[in-house]
């Protein structure tokens, strides 16, 4: 049954609602020309305005069925616009830059609209080139995303077949919501762990209850596909994105994917249309097909520089059990994850087919041969954003990310995603070069056969929007979006999820909990100049690393270390500077690569592989046949959090040292670890729950999802994907940084959990 609208809020709103006799609630906007059909007491919308009821508009029917009759009256020019996934939308639009938009041709601030109405390009993208799946980023508000969800679905319901809008988000629920993968989402909403700090709680029963909370926010906000979760395994310790996977063990990533899509994709009964799916369903996006972890020497694919995913322990089936035996294998009615998204990288000499080396999305082998016909998924793979663009004019430009397809055209790379067994095209607004890859077909192999490969993405694309009840009420009452988004049962679950998550390293002579309100020595930290992914900079800093107000709620504060019963040193793990590549470097003559370095202080590479696994770049630098960085060396862009560290110690004396680490990947504790008591780690949660846990408020349960490693030398020796290969490092109490190693106030942690996720 549909959630029910009340009449007076929907009209008020700009859209009807009405009840047929079975229960189905249709809200449909008195502004799009759809009428409502009678067919024996049921209700049903007239969605095409023919005057008749078509089995796509017959809510009674599966939705296999109704996205087949559907396919099959869509024009050509229809079938591409479904298959775009348009590039970040921010509500209002940015006047310059990222998520630039204009209202009646002016900035926003200027043009006197309200900032949920459309922009002229977003109008452009639904009516001309026919898209219907909207990526969201910033939000002014739940209640501007909800005017603007019911904007935008009553202008596409004006046009063509009436398709609605499948509005879409990256992780959005994170307690750094300011985190660059989701673009600063905004808007409040309850907070989570995320990617390791919610792999560090090792309960997949949190994480179902985080799907199921965190699905209802979203269907509020008018969001109803998720683009995670991000189920790589984290075998590739300098790895850029390592923060935002659950882990490097598959079976504990297994079982997190399994649980997360489960909680997303299942309504409960009294909003289930079938199968477990319903009106308060998510479609799940996992990613990154067949799993983007062992990126050699830690680069990234987001850049030339990191297209490379290598397996020199022969390691790939491990990479897609999360999966194979997660994500496609659920215990619910949904049964499986409803969208993939293959990872950016070229899966290096995993082609045993075609040998091809090209990038997953374009990969016939990786989606089709495995994916497709050997595992048998048959939802929607969408490809990562802008592979179908141009690349950037050195290996470390944010642009394009073609990899192996870089000398074709867009239209060519178009084609070729498409004969890959590809369904969709992340961050490309324009149909244009989708129609020119479909007369590619036509000349090819005929327009009947081009016809059918349209339509069976066109039907796997439906699929997932008949299946959440978009069809039949798109809109939202706005009153119960701001009822809803963030409520204090939600906020209160998600802090109480970002408690478990926090991980408690060391505490030597029992310095922890510190639960009199003594007085505490908090030191400034320098934050040098960095730049976020799209090379924007923001100036350095000298300042507190967190809001000392929050402190005195705790303890007293003091500037003066003489004055202090303990030091409380906030930090974060050390940050590579140039993310494995410098143009510089490459200026002088060198090959451009430069290590990633998991440690604050100097470290040269003088370990590193003499020869890369993978190299060569068809259009940016092909002289280039090896990319080993062996003999150099970089230094942390942050070691002043080293030297804060030591400095604190230094002026402390005797008196307890505690040091609070916000990490994003693994690092190397040996430099300070044994000067300091006690050692608080969290991977991304807010300061207070860190507080709490420090003050024993509340117990540290946190588990490492991930190895420590001792040195930089068995990182250098370890392959990229393979977990639990790395020497741990062994701290000043006997204890190993290994993976399911934590703390509690009693010691070392052995409970069910550790017992369960053995390496």
């Amino acid at each position: 049954m549909a959630l029910a609208v009340q009449a007076g809020l929907a009209q008020e709103a700009g859209f009807k609602t009405v009840t047929s006799k079975s229960g189905t609630v249709l809200g449909y906007s008195s502004t799009s020309g759809v009428k409502i059909l009678t067919v024996n007491g049921e209700k049903f919308k007239d969605l095409n305005k023919n005057g008749k009821l078509d089995k796509y508009e017959d809510w009674r029917l599966p939705a296999n069925e109704r996205a087949k009759d559907l396919a099959s009256k869509m024009t050509v020019e229809q079938i591409a616009g479904l298959m775009l996934y348009s590039q970040h939308q921010k509500l209002p639009s940015n006047p310059v830059g990222f998520g630039a938009g204009t209202y009646n041709g002016k900035p926003f601030e200027e043009s006197g609209m309200q900032p949920y109405e459309l922009s002229d390009q977003q109008k452009k993208f639904l009516k001309e080139d026919n898209l219907r799946h909207v990526l969201l980023t910033a939000l002014e508000s739940p209640e501007v995303a909800a005017k603007w969800n019911n904007t935008a679905q009553a202008f596409v319901e004006g046009l063509d077949m009436g398709i609605p809008a499948n509005n879409s988000s990256d992780p959005r629920h994170t307690a750094t919501v300011t985190s660059e993968f989701n673009a600063g989402a905004g808007g409040t909403i309850s907070l989570w762990p995320d990617g390791l700090a919610m792999g560090a709680t090792f309960d997949p029963e949190l994480v179902k209850q985080f799907g199921r909370i965190a699905a209802q926010e979203y269907r509020a906000l008018g969001i109803a596909t998720a683009l995670s979760p991000q189920i790589d395994l984290g075998t590739e310790p300098r790895w850029y994105r390592i923060g935002y996977v659950f882990g490097e063990s598959p079976q504990l990533v297994t079982d997190m994917a399994k649980a997360y899509v489960e909680g997303f994709q299942t309504s409960d009964k009294t909003t289930e249309i079938k199968d477990g799916w319903g009106y308060t369903s998510v479609n799940a996006m996992v990613k990154h097909w067949p799993g983007g972890g062992p990126e050699e020497g830690g680069r990234d694919g987001h850049w030339a520089m990191g297209k490379y995913a290598v397996y020199p322990g022969n390691n790939f089936a491990s990479h897609t059990k999360p999966f194979l035996e997660g994500a496609f294998k659920l215990e619910g009615g949904t049964k499986k994850a409803s969208a993939v998204m293959p990872y950016y990288t070229i899966s290096f000499d995993r082609d045993t087919k075609y040998n091809e080396n090209v990038g997953n999305g374009f990969s016939k082998y990786m989606i089709t041969e495995l994916l497709r016909d050997t595992y048998g998924y048959d939802g929607v793979v969408c490809t990562d954003w802008l592979i179908t663009a141009d690349e950037g004019k050195t290996p470390g430009d944010f642009a394009g990310k073609p990899w192996g397809a870089e000398v074709l055209t867009i239209a060519q790379r178009h084609y070729k995603v498409l004969m890959a067994g590809v369904d969709q095209f992340g961050g490309n607004n324009d149909k244009g070069p989708v129609l020119e890859a479909y007369q590619m077909g036509v000349k090819e192999f005929g327009k009947k056969f081009m016809r059918k490969r349209f339509e069976r993405s066109a039907v796997r694309l439906l699929e997932n929007i008949f299946r959440t009840g978009l069809f039949e009420n798109p809109y939202l009452d706005v009153a119960q979006t701001k009822a809803t988004v963030g409520k204090p049962e939600f906020m209160k679950a998600g802090y109480e999820a970002q408690l478990k998550s926090v991980v408690l390293l060391k505490n030597k002579a029992q310095a922890l909990p510190v639960t009199e309100k003594k007085t505490v020595y908090v030191p400034k930290i320098y934050t040098p100049v960095k730049t976020d992914w799209w090379g924007i900079p923001t100036p350095a800093t000298f300042d507190y690393p967190v809001d000392l107000n929050l402190v005195k709620k705790y303890y007293n504060v003091t500037e003066d270390p003489s004055k202090a019963d303990f030091a409380l040193v906030f930090v974060r793990n050390p940050q590579s500077k140039e993310g494995g590549y410098s143009a510089v470097d490459r200026k002088e003559g060198g090959n451009g690569y430069v290590p990633i370095s998991l440690q604050y202080g100097t470290y040269t590479a003088t370990t590193a592989r003499e020869q890369s696994i993978a190299a060569g770049d068809a259009v940016i630098d092909p002289t280039i046949t090896n990319r080993s960085y062996k003999g150099k060396t970089t230094t942390a862009s942050n070691i002043m959090d080293l030297r804060t560290i030591e400095d604190t110690k230094m002026l402390m004396g005797d008196k307890p040292v505690i040091v609070s680490v916000t990490a994003d990947k693994p690092m190397i504790f040996s430099e300070f670890e044994n000067q300091v008591e006690g050692i608080v780690l969290n991977f991304g949660v807010s300061t207070q729950a860190v507080l709490d846990i420090i003050s024993g408020k509340a117990e540290p349960s946190g588990l490492l999802p991930l190895q420590m490693p001792a040195n930089m030398e068995t990182v250098e020796a370890q392959k990229e994907d393979v977990p639990f290969d790395m020497e741990p490092h062994l701290d000043s109490e006997g204890n190993a940084y290994d993976f399911g190693f934590g703390l509690n106030w009693k010691g070392v942690i052995n409970d069910a959990r550790t017992t369960k996720y053995k390496k």
